[in-house]
């Protein structure tokens, strides 16, 4: 019973082991600089902690002036002070070096505030990783994964082993996740979805790459499309006002430019409208037409009032005339 108990164990040991050995080892890697410089929170504390790092800088080059300065006055009047006030003033710029070196170190050491608050800006994002890391490897199989950035020597690796794309997926997607609703989470995680059988399918990555391909062709053919309408509108336009100067200066009595261009041209003179610029002439003549009917019909109409008020006029005064005759008439007949 024992032996045969022995035996199943040895086997199923061998039978892993070969199972191991026919399905090999799967590896991956990441960039950790990579991720870094495409995480938005990372990028843009660091921003500010470099605008600091480069006040600290300016502010120890103003140290070490001063200090220069001083040595300068020390060798300009040491001729002229004693050993005691010599002895005194290179103390003192020893102490002014020493203070600037403690600075240095306490800034930019190795144990300085750069290096800690750079370490207290990463280790989030670096928990971040560690945990995509983790996610990955359990859900796609994976026996090793090494960080690219490391002090690992990392002599070659090929790009489709890279899984930095896929943990700076995850981060930024918890992080855009704090900020959505429910309803914008779930269309979401929908999306993620789809990223991610795309990602893990090249027959759909390539067919995804075919769509955008074809999807930015159109967008092109459509802006160039309202390019060329624009243009066309923009030549219309010029014609148009063209045409317009050109008829106002005949209405002058001057010449345009353009038209002194086009008498010293034979060929621009001679050169056929075209159907737009016919049109274009046609709507302006009836238009003109219109507007010359209106102020004639309106100077009719103002000369018809003028002579009904003339008439009027002369017919008031005739009976104030026939009036008076009559008056007259009557203070006659009474003076008789």
């Amino acid at each position: 019973m024992r032996k045969h108990f022995l035996f199943l164990f040895l086997a199923s040991i061998a039978i892993s082991s070969v199972h191991s050995q026919t399905r090999g080892n799967r590896v991956g890697f990441i960039d950790m600089e990579y991720i870094l410089q495409n995480v938005n929170s990372y990028t843009e504390t660091n921003a500010l902690l470099e605008e600091k790092a480069e006040k600290w800088k300016q502010e120890i080059e103003s140290k070490k002036l001063e200090i220069n300065k001083v040595k300068e006055a020390l060798t300009a009047e040491k001729p002229l002070l004693t050993k005691s006030l010599i002895e005194e003033r290179e103390t003192e710029i020893t102490f002014l070096e020493n203070e600037l070196l403690d600075l240095q170190q306490k800034r930019f050491g190795p144990n300085g505030l750069l290096m800690s608050q750079k370490s207290l800006l990463v280790k989030p994002i670096q928990d971040q990783v560690f945990t995509a890391v983790q996610d990955i490897a359990e859900a796609k199989k994976y026996d090793f994964i090494f960080d690219k950035s490391s002090d690992l020597t990392l002599l070659f690796a090929d790009k489709r082993f890279d899984i930095s794309d896929q943990v700076l997926r995850i981060i930024n997607r918890t992080e855009k996740r704090e900020q959505l609703s429910k309803k914008e989470l779930a269309a979401e995680q929908e999306k993620e979805e789809k990223e991610d059988a795309i990602a893990d399918n090249p027959n759909l990555a390539e067919r995804q790459k075919i769509l955008d391909e074809r999807k930015a062709a159109r967008e092109k053919i459509l802006a160039d499309r309202k390019l060329a309408q624009e243009q066309k509108k923009k030549e219309y336009e010029e014609r148009r006002q063209k045409i317009l100067d050109d008829r106002a200066a005949k209405k002058n009595g001057t010449v345009s430019e353009t038209t002194k261009t086009n008498s010293a041209n034979p060929a621009i003179t001679n050169e056929p409208k075209t159907v737009q610029e016919d049109a274009l002439t046609e709507a302006e003549i009836a238009k003109q037409k219109a507007i010359k009917a209106k102020e004639k019909a309106a100077e009719d109409r103002k000369k018809l009032i003028e002579d009904r008020k003339k008439a009027l006029e002369e017919r008031r005064l005739q009976i104030i005339r026939q009036r008076d005759s009559i008056k007259a008439a009557r203070e006659e007949k009474l003076k008789q």
